[in-house]
């Protein structure tokens, strides 16, 4: 892991990597169960990003209250996060109602190319993971088999209680710090995406102040346990998250039969329970879409050796 402190980015042409990579974590996000932490996974600031995440803790806050700026800021990672999260909204803002246009207009060219970029994840940490024991190929096949029926599930009809939406935005970041599992997803998966849709909608202050109360503890919690997995226990904890970007393929799996759905106040549909199918006629779509799953795959391997300085020093 990279050690921000000792100067590992240390001029303006790092942080605009930074940005970059950011930026490309920001069009995964953009993309319905694609989460951003797989492409910072791809791209090898995974750990370093929870590492700067990490850093936004109590003592900060408490600078910050006693307005001793200057030293609430010299410990924190400060510019990284800058860098990563400014790239991420730039993408968002700036290519949202293009990759929706796509989501809706051609949906298995852009799943097809995102299936190939998140498939090479696999020989990606294969090479990171050099000494295969058993223990980490069971980690992986568990977590896989896991991750496989969860992203299956049927969402569940639950309270709509302060405390439950608390719990909602603490367990949906959580989920997309993780590689692999889309924290939209989750809050359909909890039945409480449409219903926090309606409330930024209706301007319903105490609903999106309990979410964001959620979504803060939620990030400060998690990110500790998992740098405490990161430091007692690497390589079980990549093994981990590997079998999660696995078992996530099968929400990105191109070819999809929508069984139920509902309908947004603006008329946009959401599927809540999908089948995955294969291609019905093997014509000019499908291949374009295995020649954007190899393009997808490529990149990804490509990304990754730039990120371990083949091509780029990060």
């Amino acid at each position: 892991m990279k050690n921000h402190k000792s100067g590992t980015f240390n001029n303006s042409g790092d942080y605009v990597k930074l940005a970059l990579k950011g930026f490309c974590m920001g069009v995964a996000d953009v993309i319905p169960g694609i989460s951003g932490g797989t492409i910072a996974f791809l791209l090898g600031i995974y750990e370093d990003l929870i590492e700067a995440i990490k850093s936004v803790d109590t003592r900060f806050v408490g600078r910050l209250c006693r307005l001793r700026i200057r030293e609430a800021f010299e410990g924190v990672e400060w510019k990284f996060l800058v860098s990563v999260f400014a790239g991420i909204i730039s993408a968002i803002v700036t290519l949202s109602k293009a990759i929706s246009w796509m989501l809706h207009n051609e949906p298995v060219m852009i799943y097809s190319f995102f299936f190939g970029l998140i498939l090479a994840t696999v020989p990606i940490i294969a090479r990171i993971l050099k000494n295969w024991t058993p223990g980490k190929i069971l980690t992986v096949l568990i977590a896989s088999v896991c991750t496989y029926f969860i992203v299956g599930m049927v969402p569940l009809a639950t309270p709509e209680t302060w405390w439950f939406i608390f719990l909602s935005g603490a367990v949906a970041i959580s989920a997309m710090i993780l590689p692999g599992i889309s924290g939209a997803f989750i809050l359909v998966l909890l039945g409480k995406y449409q219903f926090l849709l309606d409330a930024v909608n209706q301007r319903d202050l105490f609903i999106a102040g309990m979410f964001g109360l959620g979504v803060v503890a939620g990030i400060v919690s998690f990110v500790r346990v998992l740098g405490w997995l990161f430091r007692e226990w690497h390589d079980l904890t990549v093994a981990l998250l590997t079998g999660v970007v696995i078992g996530s393929l099968r929400k990105v799996w191109p070819w999809k039969e929508i069984v139920r759905s509902i309908t947004t106040g603006h008329g946009k549909i959401i599927p809540l329970e999908e089948i995955n199918v294969l291609p019905v006629n093997f014509n000019g779509e499908v291949g374009w879409a295995v020649a954007l799953m190899a393009i997808g795959f490529i990149l990804a391997l490509k990304l990754s050796a730039a990120s371990e300085g083949k091509l780029l020093s990060s």
